[in-house]
């Protein structure tokens, strides 16, 4: 349910996204770096955007590494953990009162 949440916002935002750039056909200046250029306002609104989304999808994939990274270091030390308590695990102690409380005879329960 939660992504098909994000799917249809994904797809509305692209819809808006479209109508804007589509109603904005005229050609604007550009100021690069390097120089000037004229370009029609669509190529730059979508590129505007096809960009943000290339920066946001980088961002995540790097923070999904990150995170992929510590919960392997995590399952390493937890296994680590395990091995050393299975290696240093001691016989269980058996209790030979037959569940009789020592102070006055009574079942423990």
């Amino acid at each position: 349910m939660k992504g098909q949440t994000y799917l249809i916002l994904a797809v509305l935002f692209a819809v808006i996204i479209a109508i804007f750039a589509v109603i904005n056909v005229d050609p604007v200046e550009v100021n690069y770096l390097f120089g000037t250029g004229e370009a029609p306002l669509i190529l730059i609104i979508l590129f505007s955007v096809l960009m943000g989304v290339v920066i946001t999808a980088a961002s995540g994939v790097v923070r999904i590494l990150r995170l992929q990274r510590e919960l392997r270091a995590a399952k390493l030390e937890l296994s680590a953990l395990q091995q050393d308590e299975k290696n240093n695990q001691y016989p269980a102690k058996t209790d030979k009162t037959d569940g009789l409380n020592e102070d006055n005879g009574d079942k423990v329960k």
